[in-house]
């Protein structure tokens, strides 16, 4: 197992009793990891892959009393504390990260659709938010979200966890928020904000302003601009992008003021052509902590946040079937959800594959050397 991964857990508390207990937790969370690398998608399945791989395990875990049973599995990752597994997770994370320079670091929330503890409640059903770095396609971390709480209780928490330093965050509409703002550059970093009719006085400004401004083409008006155009499948998208730091004419001092360190703002337009379809054409407004004009750039921020959906929930979803996950017992989902990232993260690393996730999943089950290349690597 990869060093740097045992230093990283081996502070992680065990929820057990030290009577009794026959089963070392860092044996446990290495078979675990390993097993979802290797299509795991239930406790049984971890158990029954390590029954199946003892004597691969044993080359390198002490295993004192063999493997875990299913039911111990289920019972210490329902324990374990979830802020601890998340800790020991970021640092891990955040050391992947420095090692190939994420920059650009996107937050969004995610539903596991059939965790939830009863047919009748869906609203029980584990969401969980994670920070995904684009530039290498890691998740740095994540936080399980309380039924009754939203994803604007749980964006601070996880943006405490971070290291931000020389980061851009790029939050959607549910993000944007004064004191979401105003951690994001206390941590060292700057934001880029969606902002839609949840702040109703700043959208109303910007989408009059800013549209009048298109019309008149930024006449007088320091500003800067950039177009892409891209097509696949017979779709044809036109993404123009204008940003401007001049803010003082027309943004009011109180809304200046209540967002800290705002420098600028930018609208993106996407026109989208499609055969036998009408064209359609969507106006989205930001706030940013950026400084400048550089239009290339904020779109770049505006089209990486897509990332974390495109390259984690899609990936989560397709190649490790979560949404069809059934763990619901206590921490159980949201460790488990833990345990993909972490697979996910090793599986990204490797490039000797030219293959998918799925695929590098099931070569891994099939290849006693290329998964010891993932764990050690």
């Amino acid at each position: 197992m990869a060093k740097s991964m045992q230093e990283h857990f081996a502070d992680l508390p065990d929820p057990r009793r030290a009577q009794g207990r026959r089963h070392r937790l860092s044996d446990m969370i290495i078979i675990a990891i390993t097993a979802v690398i290797c299509c795991a998608d239930s406790w049984a399945d971890v158990a029954d892959f390590g029954h199946a791989k003892q004597k691969w395990f044993e080359t390198f875990l002490d295993l004192p009393h063999g493997i875990p049973c299913c039911d111990t599995f289920e019972r210490v990752f329902a324990r374990l504390d979830p802020d601890g597994f998340e800790r020991c997770f970021m640092n891990w994370s955040s050391a992947l990260a420095r090692s190939s320079g994420g920059k650009l670091v996107a937050i969004d929330g995610k539903r596991i659709r059939r965790s939830f503890g009863h047919a009748w409640d869906h609203s029980t059903a584990t969401h969980m938010v994670s920070a995904f770095a684009q530039e290498n396609a890691t998740v740095l971390g994540q936080l399980a979200v309380d039924c009754k709480e939203n994803e604007i209780i749980a964006i601070p928490r996880l943006l405490e966890l971070l290291d931000l330093s020389g980061a851009v965050v790029t939050i959607d509409a549910m993000g944007c928020q004064t004191q979401i703002a105003a951690n994001i550059t206390e941590k060292g970093g700057d934001y880029v904000l969606a902002v839609k009719d949840n702040q109703p006085a700043l959208h109303d400004a910007l989408k009059h302003n800013l549209d009048e401004m298109i019309l008149e083409k930024f006449a007088g008006v320091r500003h800067g601009f950039t177009e892409e155009i891209d097509g696949d499948h017979g779709r044809v998208e036109t993404r123009k992008a204008w940003v401007t730091d001049q803010l003082e004419d027309w943004l009011d001092p109180e809304q200046r003021a209540r967002w800290k360190s705002l420098r600028s703002v930018a609208v993106v337009e996407s026109t989208r052509d499609m055969p036998l379809q009408p064209t359609s054409v969507e106006r989205r407004y930001f706030i940013s902590s950026l400084a400048g004009i550089d239009a290339r750039a904020m779109a770049r921020c505006v089209r990486g946040h897509w990332s974390v959906e495109n390259q984690l929930h899609w990936v989560l979803d397709v190649s490790f079937g979560e949404d069809q996950a059934r763990q619901r017992k206590d921490h159980s989902a949201q460790n488990f959800s833990r345990l993909r990232r972490i697979a996910l993260n090793l599986l990204r690393r490797d490039t000797s594959k030219k293959r998918g996730i799925k695929g590098k999943r099931l070569n891994a089950a099939w290849d006693h050397e290329y998964l010891l290349r993932l764990l050690t690597t």
